[in-house]
């Protein structure tokens, strides 16, 4: 190959070129590579210096429960520690006995019900509740437990269906509820004269908060009224249509004006507003789970029986009165609830009985030695009381089922219990051998 002169210049220019190209490439390399150690350098100081400072503030500043370790041994002893701890708190969640809940029936959404009852923790309202637990429906009890007990409604604490308030119905309540069950209120002669205006205020102005939270959720309401708006009456056996014989200004008024002013009230709701009402007039009801010491004829005289005591009578004990038993009241409550009717409807039990007949009985039942004492006459204590069902036969098909004597030995054994409870200071730490009593509520339950 001949290689001109200019061919020459060419190819050296070239050689040059290429000469000046590595070079400035390898200088601008060295200067990259050294930027990048200086810069990585100076990041790990100043990650260190903040380290080193954060430990310091941490141990001059030391959180709650602060416990410095030392050594990878003291370490591995501080683990060991937190795991035994742990697996003791994990053995006591495991070895817990979890709360027996009776067993209800299932309800989807479309069946299951919201319903409220007010005192709900009293004698009725807690058979109630038991009743309307058991059917599947969810149920929120507002009581102020003037009369009512905790104790009653214990077995469903903790249930998902089940709520427990602690309010005065003479306030106003915001709830969200489907059907209504109206029951507070103090029903014995010795609760409701104790303190006779918060009678009246219980049946006034809570049953107007009652009617008012029914008109605007657009719930049924029914109204646990009382035979005692019939007074001591002149019309024997009572009819819904009776208007009563009532004394406004007597020791009972309290209660008797102020179921009367309750079910006025509850018409002037349905007439004007639309409210669904329901009125169930009872009669005298007894059962386990009644107050020891409210002072009605039956708890008076078991107590006085099974304690040998003398059973005392009123006045010439000649005054009648027909008692039914709880679980059919509960029955009645519920149909009537359930149904179309809408006029006042009486639930008891027309086996009429004289309060002297009524002693013998009882006094039977329990054996002992009491005996039977006259003391005088209660004022405007009404002389006979029988209903008339009727109506409730006719628009129910409702009326009574359970003998009254069995009816009584059932509350005979509940009292009989209560009394041992009263004399031994923990609950629940004795067994009655003599009598077929309830274990607990759930058996109560399971009788109704």
């Amino acid at each position: 190959m001949i290689f001109t002169q200019r061919k020459m210049k060419q190819f050296v220019f070239t050689i040059v070129c290429v000469i000046l190209v590595l070079g400035f490439y390898k200088s601008w390399a060295r200067t990259d590579n050294e930027h990048s150690l200086f810069s990585h350098q100076h990041l790990t100081k100043s990650t260190d210096n903040d380290m080193e400072s954060s430990l310091n503030k941490a141990k001059n500043e030391n959180p709650p429960g602060y416990i410095e370790i030392n050594d990878l041994q003291e370490a591995n002893n501080r683990i060991r520690e937190l795991e035994d701890k742990l697996q003791r708190i994990e053995v006591k969640i495991e070895n817990r006995v979890p709360k027996n809940f009776p067993t209800v029936k299932f309800l989807n959404y479309k069946n299951r019900k919201r319903i409220l009852v007010t005192g709900g923790a009293g004698f009725v309202g807690s058979h109630l509740v038991d009743r309307l637990m058991l059917a599947g429906h969810e149920v929120t009890v507002v009581d102020n437990f003037f009369t009512g007990r905790k104790r009653n409604v214990e077995h469903w604490i903790g249930h998902e269906n089940f709520e427990l308030v602690h309010h005065d119905i003479v306030r106003p309540l915001y709830l969200e509820v489907d059907e209504i069950y109206h029951l507070a209120s103090p029903a014995s002669p010795p609760h409701y004269m104790l303190n006779p205006v918060k009678t009246i205020k219980t049946n006034t102005l809570g049953t107007i908060n009652v009617l008012g939270l029914a008109k605007r959720v657009g719930a049924r309401v029914l109204i646990a009224s009382t035979s005692e708006v019939y007074g001591d009456p002149n019309e024997h056996p009572q009819t819904e249509t009776y208007w009563g014989h009532v004394n406004p200004i007597g020791p009972r008024a309290c209660y008797d004006e102020g179921k009367r002013v309750a079910e006025t009230l509850s018409y002037a709701y349905m007439r004007q507003e639309g409210v669904s009402v329901r009125v169930a007039r009872i009669f005298n009801t007894f059962g386990p789970r009644m107050h020891m010491n409210d002072g009605r004829v039956v708890s008076n005289f078991i107590l006085q029986a099974l304690q040998n005591d003398s059973i005392t009578i009123y006045g010439d004990g000649h005054q009648t009165r027909s008692f039914q038993y709880v679980s059919d009241l509960v029955d009645g409550l519920i149909v009537l609830m359930s149904s179309n009717y809408t006029l006042p409807i009486n639930i008891g039990n027309p086996v009429e009985h004289t309060i002297e007949q009524f002693a013998l009985m009882i006094k039977d039942l329990v054996g002992g030695t009491s005996k039977v004492v006259e003391l005088a006459a209660v004022e405007d204590d009404p002389q006979r009381r029988r209903p008339d069902i009727s109506r409730a036969k006719k628009y129910l098909d409702w009326e009574p089922k359970v003998p009254l004597a069995e009816g009584l030995k059932r509350t005979i054994s509940y009292f009989a219990k209560e009394l041992q409870r009263t004399k031994h200071s923990q609950r629940d730490s004795f067994e009655m051998e003599q009598l077929p009593l309830f274990k607990n509520d759930h058996d109560i339950i399971e009788n109704l």
